[in-house]
């Protein structure tokens, strides 16, 4: 299998790397060999490659920043997908496309489905809902996977953030009223490669599915959870925060408004795919014994 993976630098991107190298050639490009914000490029590159299947793990998610340059945002979330799902069709190829839940605008308590309509609340949102929507419409074979709190080892992410901060502080304020479940980008990787080689053989199954952890939490639980682990890893780590606040989004002002609730259901993944996701817990605490 020929296969073309864009967006390989970040943290699907890398992990996507060693996943999807035991399904055939991979030719992995970052920002400088496949640059978005020139989408007739990427298309050339595309028709170069010639692959059978295209991971676009490429991706606006500076998710304030885009409030100020929605231009911007637009063409890497909307506007160069499209291109590719129009070259995908052109190929025959597939296309597996990331998408998320800031899509919807976070009301109620149950998870969202599939089939539930979308409202974004920013431009991030918008524009990713956008890309879902054109690459739906080109008519090309594709798997699109909403996903949320997505995190890796490599590079920053929310534990780090709260076990630096742990470290510095006695008292930590974290948000306690959006829930959702922190998924690993390594998850998301080997989700991704099953799939394709399931859709290899039943392409019937491509459309839209969401792709999370099983379970759900808050910030301030999961900073809670990150927090207690780091005490029983290693005590080399010295924790100074005594007192960790449960606080609301209203405590931390953004330019972007954050949906509160981001649970997605995976049930239709889970059955169409013979998949069990493993609580969001299992891979935090993964990703905490890499990096302690």
């Amino acid at each position: 299998m020929n296969i073309l993976l864009l967006g390989k630098n970040g943290q699907v991107g890398w992990e996507l790397q060693r996943s999807l190298s035991v399904l055939g050639r991979v030719t992995a490009l970052g920002h400088d060999e496949a640059d978005f914000t020139n989408p007739q490029a990427v298309a050339d590159t595309v028709r170069a490659l010639r692959p059978e299947v295209i991971v676009n793990a490429a991706a606006h998610t500076g998710v304030d920043k885009a409030e100020s340059e929605p231009g911007h945002a637009r063409l890497l979330n909307a506007t160069t997908p499209g291109l590719l799902a129009e070259e995908a069709a052109q190929l025959g190829a597939w296309l597996v496309h990331y998408s998320t839940d800031y899509v919807f605008d976070g009301s109620g308590s149950r998870p969202w489905l599939e089939t539930d309509m979308p409202a974004p609340l920013s431009v991030y949102g918008a524009t990713k809902l956008e890309g879902e929507r054109l690459i739906q419409q080109s008519g090309c074979q594709h798997l699109i996977l909403r996903t949320s709190w997505v995190y890796a080892a490599r590079g920053g992410n929310f534990a780090k953030t709260m076990l630096r901060l742990a470290q510095e502080r006695e008292r930590l304020t974290v948000i306690d009223d959006q829930w959702g479940a922190p998924t690993g980008a390594e998850l998301l990787a080997d989700v991704t490669a099953h799939a394709i080689r399931h859709l290899q053989k039943q392409p019937q199954d491509g459309g839209l599915y969401h792709c999370v952890a099983g379970g759900e939490t808050t910030w301030h639980s999961y900073a809670k959870y990150v927090l207690a682990h780091a005490g029983k890893a290693r005590e080399a780590i010295k924790i100074k925060a005594t007192e960790v606040a449960p606080v609301p989004t209203s405590a931390f002002p953004t330019p972007a408004a954050r949906p509160l609730n981001s649970r997605l259901d995976t049930r239709k993944l889970q059955t169409t795919f013979g998949l069990a996701l493993p609580d969001w817990q299992q891979g935090v605490a993964r990703m905490l014994t890499e990096i302690l």
